[in-house]
């Protein structure tokens, strides 16, 4: 670490699930602590008691102002770059760390080695595959990070490991200059939280943080079109001496890559003579489930687990033992020939790409907070297998134009509504447009929040109402 903690003035930026943790472990290393928070409710106003049980300052409802005599900012990763805390940390010469940061700094000398997964979509579901197929290689193990686990928590806490799988969102990747992990993937690249980091240079420029240092495999998506590609930002990377690029694709793969022939995930990267052998790692019905982003997801996995020296079998193994989280393209119920398929994971236009390409008949149930994208290009794609659609949320009227503009053809039934109630008409006219052997697939393309406290309360009402159809 840089410094001695002992005695220094640190300022926590942020409460909440880093804050909290974050300044309980400065102040457990000798520093003088204290937090500001923007926010006054009763929820920080309870934080802020236990922390001050301890003798942590706490300040609410200023998060602008830089305490005097602050030395280090150690903020939640939420916080945006152009708050006027760091401005003026800036102008004092004051350093600005992220948790990821502070974990990184944390470590012990022998602590275990990372294993790094970020990109637009997919993140949690290939960490925890990822976890499964260390697991069953006989590793300690644990999904940290932006999932599971706290990273402050799995650094210096009395649990050993031998890696761990580590999630790292943009915000978080934006404050973690230092990192460098064993090895590392970005899945894919997409527009997302164009908000905070102020455009697409800039946020493919965090992702692609995660690249640096790497010491063994930096792991892109070869199927990646998007500019900049993934591979692109492996190409930028200041990695170490002898670290390899290793592509994933759901074709054949070529040297050095890790891909799908006849139904088999294989590798050709970590084989000897990989210009003429093919290691067979699983088959595609191992994936749960087996839909094509997903098998990404397992290809991204695995390499990052052979490039830890991880066996084939246990690849396999790992993949087997998986159970993906709820609301990730999760099968719900079959109810007169139609099955009923909850993606409301899918919050963003490019995971609700991923999630219509699995099938091939859709009534596709969309809507909600767009946080400013556009829907042409997913329209474009997906009219060719859209049955109907039924739009429900705030920003509907956004996917029913470019429904207009580019499948004409499909059947719109647009819910002039945004109460949570809305979700059981939902899918009752959808069962109206389905016919047997189409899927109903809520991927809604957009944010929860003006009809849902989170995707995971719209999945659940998606759920609920299916189940009172076959009841």
């Amino acid at each position: 670490m840089p410094f001695d903690f002992q005695g220094k003035h640190v300022t926590v930026a942020g409460l909440g699930v880093s804050g909290v943790p974050a300044a309980k472990v400065l102040h457990g290393l000798g520093a003088r602590v204290t937090v500001v928070n923007d926010g006054d409710d009763e929820r920080a106003r309870a934080q802020a008691a236990d922390l001050e049980a301890l003798g942590v300052t706490v300040r609410l409802g200023d998060g602008a102002t830089l305490p005097e005599g602050t030395e280090l900012i150690v903020t939640a990763p939420g916080w945006k770059p152009d708050k006027p805390l760091f401005t003026a940390a800036h102008e004092a010469g004051v350093p600005v760390w992220g948790d990821v940061e502070l974990a990184w700094r944390l470590r012990r000398p022998e602590a275990a080695p990372w294993l790094a997964v970020t990109g637009t979509n997919g993140k949690t579901t290939t960490v925890q595959m990822l976890a499964s197929i260390l697991k069953a290689a006989g590793l300690r193990t644990a999904a940290v990070g932006n999932i599971g686990v706290s990273l402050l928590d799995a650094v210096t806490g009395d649990e050993e490991y031998d890696v761990l799988a580590v999630e790292l969102s943009s915000y978080q990747l934006h404050w973690a200059p230092s990192l460098r992990a064993h090895s590392a993937v970005v899945l894919n690249l997409a527009p997302d939280h164009l908000d905070w980091h102020g455009s697409m240079e800039a946020y493919a420029a965090d992702k692609g943080r995660i690249y640096e240092g790497n010491q063994v495999a930096c792991v892109y998506n070869v199927d990646a079109t998007d500019k900049p590609s993934t591979e692109d930002l492996v190409r930028e990377a200041d990695v170490e001496e002898g670290c390899r690029a290793i592509g994933f694709t759901l074709g054949s793969p070529a040297p050095s890559q890790l891909g799908v022939v006849d139904g088999i995930l294989v590798d050709r990267a970590f084989v000897e003579d990989r210009q003429k052998n093919a290691q067979e790692l699983a088959e595609v019905s191992d994936v749960n489930p087996p839909a094509p982003h997903n098998i990404a997801n397992a290809l991204a996995a695995a390499g990052l687990a052979r490039a830890f020296g991880v066996s084939a079998a246990a690849v396999r193994d790992g993949l087997r033992a998986f159970t993906p989280d709820a609301h990730r393209i999760a099968h719900v119920a079959d109810v007169d020939g139609v099955a009923y398929v909850d993606d409301s994971k899918a919050t963003n236009t490019h995971a609700a790409e991923a999630s219509l390409a699995a099938y091939e008949s859709i009534v596709w149930i969309a809507g909600g907070l767009a946080k400013g994208a556009t829907f042409d290009e997913l329209v474009t794609g997906a009219a060719k297998r859209l049955r109907g659609a039924v739009l429900v949320g705030a920003d509907r009227a956004l996917i029913r134009e470019a429904l207009a503009r580019h499948a004409p053809e499909v059947p719109v039934v647009d819910l002039d509504r945004t109460d949570t109630g809305a979700m059981l008409q939902a899918v009752q006219e959808a069962q109206r447009l389905a016919r047997p052997g189409d899927t109903v697939l809520l991927a809604p393309a957009c944010a929860s929040m003006d009809m849902f406290t989170n995707y995971n309360k719209r999945g659940d009402a998606f759920a609920e109402a299916v189940r009172e159809l076959g009841a």
